[in-house]
């Protein structure tokens, strides 16, 4: 990297301002593990791991980070969020083993007035009070300037008052928060400017909350307006909308931002996403920028075929760089590049008119609006090529399957045999038992006799889900031989009827 790019601290919340989230709490082995992989992979040069005196688990969770830290070697890379009452935070944070406070105080006339009725001064005093008595204990400072947005909005001389008073006290870093998440891009630029440009000795975090869904933009503009760190969450969790997200942050630096560089491994970035989604339940949507599960998918077959001809829909994101991978989606709008980019990562070829037969078939599935898999190909193109040579002389064409506690299954089957229909209906021991009785009750009125069924496999893709495609092949003997039909569908009787179809036709 250039010698002359400025790094910018990164320093995750997600274990305190993070676990916000509502409905969402941690565990203390959950809080060790994701602080072990932020600080050792993803390589964040801070983290803010609890709220000082707010229970026993956090207290034990805390404890549990710091000593794991400290022989580690990253003591002074962890932080918990203190209070302005007296010792008491203070004296929590030597029992827990904590080194660095993020001292809450009001960065906003407003708060300041109504909600702890105080005059600025007797804040000032009381804020100095806890600094010195930290600094006593060997515990090093950063203050936050809570409500500060609001502050430079309507108290921009109270905010100022404050850090003419602060820059004189012995803290190491000053956190500006936009604690409701109203600022525009606009304002960041313009606030985080003044004051950087009014105190260039000072170092200034930028904390952005997303309840206009601007945290990512609001952290690109206060970076370039100068602040020296930024503050963000694991899937941009948080009290109401969230603060801003840590993936997409990064990527934007990295990508908009060339005169900065941070500490953080991006290829670490999905892995931790994921496991902070399991820990959490807080799911990921699919959309989400850079860790969600479609955001490198390409659906339509026109972006599909510009991707192979000259990566025409490729942009700097790529899913490399996060430890992921480019996916072609399946089903109605999926053209023939599409499949054909699905059907190189199996190594499968296919001829053309086949690759026409696999394609309008997943159409077809598409409209019916089942899920089709990359791992479902080889099944369709089973399925394909094992009806190109069948002539359809007999169609199933309608069918009603029944199933009811303590009443064997039944069907009504209509069949179509050379363009003459018939029905007949049926009971089993299971669904597809009862539609071959139903069957057989038909040939037996055309004098014919059916094949004998020796084997039934049923298979669904490796990892499938309960919608899974599935393939069921059947074999026959008829008149001294063997032979196999395969059907596919999402629903298992219905693959085997299909298979059955099949089988029809054949004889």
């Amino acid at each position: 990297m250039p010698g002359d790019q400025r790094h910018i601290e990164i320093m995750d919340t997600t274990l305190r301002d993070g676990e916000q989230t509502s409905g969402v709490s941690f565990s203390p082995t959950e809080k060790l593990t994701i602080a072990q992989l932020l600080l050792t992979e993803v390589k964040v040069n801070r983290i803010e791991i609890a709220s000082a005196r707010v229970s026993e688990g956090e207290f034990e969770a805390v404890k549990a980070i710091t000593k794991w830290a400290k022989s580690n070697g990253f003591l002074n890379q962890v932080e918990v969020l203190t209070f302005v009452d007296g010792d008491v935070s203070i004296q929590w944070m030597q029992q827990a083993g904590a080194k660095v406070m993020n001292l809450l105080t009001k960065g906003s006339l407003n708060h300041l007035t109504h909600q702890l009725k105080k005059k600025p001064e007797q804040h000032f005093a009381e804020i100095a009070d806890v600094i010195k008595l930290a600094r006593k204990k060997g515990i090093e400072v950063n203050v936050y300037l809570e409500d500060w947005s609001n502050g430079m909005r309507h108290s921009k001389e109270y905010v100022f008052q404050y850090l003419d008073f602060i820059q004189k006290m012995p803290v190491k870093r000053i956190m500006l928060p936009d604690t409701l998440g109203i600022l525009t891009p606009a304002e960041v630029t313009e606030y985080i400017s003044a004051i950087v440009q009014r105190y260039p000795g000072l170092h200034f975090d930028f904390h952005a909350h997303n309840d206009y869904d601007l945290g990512t933009a609001n952290v690109l503009e206060g970076v370039k307006a100068g602040a020296h760190g930024i503050h963000l969450t694991i899937n941009g969790m948080g009290e109401r909308a969230g603060n801003a997200p840590l993936a997409s942050a990064i990527a934007v630096m990295n990508d908009f931002v060339p005169e900065v560089k941070t500490s953080v491994v991006e290829a670490s970035l999905y892995r931790v996403s994921k496991l902070v989604e399991t820990f959490s339940g807080f799911r990921i949507p699919v959309n989400k920028p850079v860790v969600g599960e479609n955001v490198f998918t390409q659906t339509a077959g026109i972006h599909a075929d510009g991707d192979k001809k000259n990566k025409l829909y490729f942009s700097d994101l790529m899913p490399e760089r996060f430890g992921r991978t480019r996916r072609y989606a399946l089903g109605k709008t999926s053209g023939k590049a599409n499949i054909e980019n699905n059907l190189a990562q199996l190594g499968i070829q296919l001829s053309e008119p086949d690759l026409k037969k696999v394609t309008q078939r997943i159409i077809e599935l598409g409209d019916k609006k089942e899920v089709v898999t990359q791992a479902d190909l080889p099944y369709i193109i089973s399925d394909v090529i094992d009806s190109r040579n069948i002539t359809e002389k007999v169609r199933i064409e309608n069918y009603v399957l029944t199933h009811s506690k303590n009443l064997r299954p039944s069907v009504t089957v209509e069949i179509s045999i050379n363009g003459e229909l018939y029905e007949e209906h049926s009971q089993g021991d299971g669904q597809y038992d009862a539609f071959v009785n139903a069957l057989k009750k038909v040939y037996k009125r055309m004098k014919k006799e059916l094949p004998i069924l020796t084997d039934y496999a049923v298979r669904i893709p490796p990892g499938g889900k309960s919608d899974a495609l599935c393939e069921t092949v059947i074999t026959w003997s008829y008149n001294g031989k063997e032979f196999k039909t395969r059907g596919l569908d999402s629903d298992q009787t219905v693959s085997a009827i299909k298979a059955t179809q099949k089988m029809l036709n054949l004889i």
